[in-house]
């Protein structure tokens, strides 16, 4: 899942610096980008995974 938003993010990154957009100074495509590549990094980091409550086994 998180792969797929970062593609979704460097997609967007890829349109705004192809049609060369000019949009305000806090969404440029290096921020785009940026947040493309924190999305795997959290979830490599553990961010997200949600707790596995394990069970006694008897």
């Amino acid at each position: 899942m998180p792969a797929i938003i970062s593609a979704v993010l460097f997609f967007i990154a890829f349109l705004i610096n192809a049609a060369d957009i000019s949009t305000h100074d806090a969404f440029t495509s290096t921020h785009v980008m940026l947040l493309g590549l924190t999305v795997p990094a959290l979830h490599m980091a553990g961010v997200g995974t949600g707790w596995s409550v394990r069970g006694r086994r008897r």
